[in-house]
């Protein structure tokens, strides 16, 4: 295996099975559960973007995905890990640099849909979707991105999708 392969898998792993679960370390006793909604996570939400943002600006569903054939978003998408909003940051479109911010739910939030299913039973990555606004209550600003070859892997896979027809469950 070179060095790119085990840095993808490492990077994948560390965000699908170890997680960095916030400052109060990995989740004991997680039992997945499958798809969730008005989920009850305790502790720091993010949201990974290029979009720059101040303290108090709202995140709100109807702008273009991020991915696939950018088709309105019905939903705005949130994480528990801090490298989930990592990898969100860095694969957002935009000019600009990725930018990782800590996020205040103003209404339910459920199991992202995109990640939870077959492949990835329960959540191991916390992440959330919802159809109500986001408020920005911050910003981390000590947060490393993925090695280049990580991401290179991870955008050709996403381009592959869609070339593939495959979209986000968006609904």
């Amino acid at each position: 295996m070179n060095n790119s392969n085990k840095d993808f898998d490492k990077a994948w792993n560390k965000l699908v099975t170890e997680g960095e679960m916030c400052e109060t370390g990995p989740r004991e006793n997680f039992t997945p559960v499958g798809l969730c909604k008005d989920v009850k996570e305790t502790g720091v939400l993010y949201h990974g973007t290029k979009a720059n943002l101040k303290v108090g600006d709202l995140l709100t569903p109807g702008y273009p995905s991020n991915y696939g054939k950018r088709k309105k978003a019905n939903f705005v998408y949130l994480t528990a890990t801090k490298d989930g909003a990592v990898l969100a940051a860095e694969l957002a479109v935009g000019e600009g640099r990725g930018r990782v911010y800590i996020v205040e739910p103003l209404g339910k939030i459920e199991d992202d849909p995109n990640v939870t299913d077959q492949k990835f039973p329960g959540n191991p990555t916390r992440s959330y979707r919802t159809r109500e606004p986001l408020r920005i209550i911050g910003e981390v600003y000590d947060w490393e991105g993925y090695p280049p070859e990580a991401l290179a892997k991870i955008r050709a896979r996403m381009e592959e999708a869609k070339r593939l027809g495959i979209e986000a469950i968006n609904e």
